[in-house]
């Protein structure tokens, strides 16, 4: 097995996992970290005994067969790029950008050089969620619930780029297909954009879902509810389970409880860090040349959803006073 010399632009909290993982998994080696921050850059040196560098120029000079782009969100358009620029695949974190033209630049850079750009909406390697889209069969209702405490980190951008957006894209792929109606309202609390948000998405398949993600909350809740003809499937994120609840086959007898003709299934779940899962997969696909399970256009699809979500908060949401009849 060839070893891929990986690296990681950005040590910050999930940076440091990033590196974490290149560390242990087989077949890889973590070639260095780029940070701008020096204790960051000790603290990665003592802890996976990589070089660490204060620029991406400087990680990217050493010689590395694969990247992870873990910046603030408003940077990865110029990062990304010069990644690319510099003949290196790369993993960028979600949300893919800020700006939908500089999405669509960075998936047309990679497409021109005929690099891997995959987009790390690590949700999809979430087993509860992978043993959900083998379970499905016609979604009808969608349900998403995606709350936590205040994080003081990623703030730059809106709860719905910063959280919304990973349940976006999982709506997406189990749906396949396409939405025609929005109706959203955000609200900021403590950051000058929303950090709350409730969206209602209509499919052309005819599918609803209802999607809420906070980072106010008092308690964290990950979880997806997903209603099918006869069925109701139950997703929690974090405890990596889902639980299904069908009507069982055949006609309810007269007379009979209804509620005891439901079948109640726990689905077997590959239970392992999600992150540790996508890093593998990104890995794979470096060395074998295969499309990644989150490309750059799934990522640029999510983003443009969330882009117009917000667009509807801005155009529907309250008027500064003296806007009223404007």
């Amino acid at each position: 097995m060839t070893t891929i010399r990986a690296g990681v632009i950005g040590a910050g909290h999930l940076g440091y996992h990033h590196a974490r993982n290149y560390a242990a998994l087989e077949g890889v080696e973590l070639a260095g970290v780029a940070d701008s921050d020096p204790g960051r850059r000790a603290k990665a040196e003592a802890d996976f005994g990589a070089p660490a560098y204060a620029t991406a120029a400087e990680l990217l000079a050493s010689g590395i067969d694969a990247v992870s782009v873990v910046t603030p969100t408003t940077s990865h358009h110029a990062v990304v790029m010069e990644c690319l620029e510099a003949g290196v695949p790369v993993l960028v974190e979600k949300p893919i950008a800020p700006a939908l033209a500089e999405a669509e630049a960075m998936v047309a850079a990679a497409k021109a050089k005929g690099l891997l750009l995959q987009v790390g909406h690590i949700e999809r390697f979430n087993g509860a969620v992978m043993a959900l889209a083998e379970s499905l069969r016609n979604p009808r209702f969608i349900e998403c619930h995606r709350l936590s405490p205040f994080p003081g980190r990623g703030t730059d951008v809106s709860v719905v780029l910063d959280l919304m957006i990973h349940d976006l894209d999982i709506v997406f792929a189990l749906t396949q297909s396409e939405v025609v109606s929005i109706d959203a309202v955000g609200v900021p609390v403590f950051s000058e954009s929303e950090d709350i948000a409730n969206v209602r998405l209509r499919f052309a398949s005819g599918c609803v879902a209802n999607l809420t993600s906070s980072r106010v909350s008092l308690e964290k809740m990950r979880k997806i509810r997903i209603f099918e003809d006869n069925a109701y499937v139950s997703t929690d994120y974090s405890a990596q389970e889902v639980v299904v609840y069908r009507k069982k086959p055949g006609a309810i007898p007269e007379g009979a409880n209804p509620m005891e003709h439901i079948e109640i299934q726990p689905l077997d779940v590959k239970k392992d860090e999600p992150l540790k899962l996508e890093l593998a997969s990104f890995i794979e696909c470096v060395r074998t040349g295969t499309r990644p399970v989150v490309s750059g256009e799934d990522g640029v699809r999510a983003l443009r959803l969330a882009r117009d979500i917000l667009a509807f908060i801005e155009e529907h949401g309250p008027k500064p006073a003296g806007d009223a009849g404007a």
